[in-house]
């Protein structure tokens, strides 16, 4: 109940707006911080779903890896807040959406596209694994892009 409050303002420091997308546990919200004007992305856990799945420690994993990596390729972790009954993500907002949605439109990708994509991916992949991490679940639909398109 706590998100239906008119308008939304979540712990007092972002304002909260549409939905962007939602997994089994989360659904991620556009939200805007009330103090810079800056957008954000914030994922909203449901932690009764996260703790009856055991998915507490997935989460924790994903939590510290996001505050280890910090890279131009890589989605920025703001903050973690949490409510009575939710976890709260604060991350980068990524205006461009994810690229799945980018090559099913366009049906494939001129070769010279592609090939920035990827090599953006790749910088991004050798920083993680330089680092000991690991993403194990690269499909285009965890890939975002901003609004060049980059």
């Amino acid at each position: 109940a706590e998100m239906e409050t008119k308008p939304n303002i979540l712990m007092g420091k972002y304002e909260l707006g549409r939905l962007l997308g939602h997994g089994t546990f989360a659904k991620v919200y556009h939200a805007r911080n009330l103090k810079t004007g800056e957008s954000v992305a914030i994922k909203a856990m449901d932690k009764e779903k996260i703790l009856k799945v055991g998915m507490i420690e997935p989460i924790k994993r994903e939590i510290s890896v996001m505050k280890l990596v910090r890279h131009p390729n890589i989605v920025r972790l703001y903050e973690v807040m949490a409510s009575k009954s939710k976890i709260y993500i604060v991350m980068e907002y990524v205006k461009g959406g994810e690229l799945f949605n980018r090559v099913a439109k366009k049906g494939k990708l001129e070769e010279e596209e592609a090939r920035k994509y990827f090599q953006q991916l790749i910088c991004a992949v050798d920083f993680c694994h330089s680092r000991g991490v690991y993403h194990r679940d690269l499909k285009l639909e965890n890939l975002l892009l901003d609004d060049n398109g980059a």
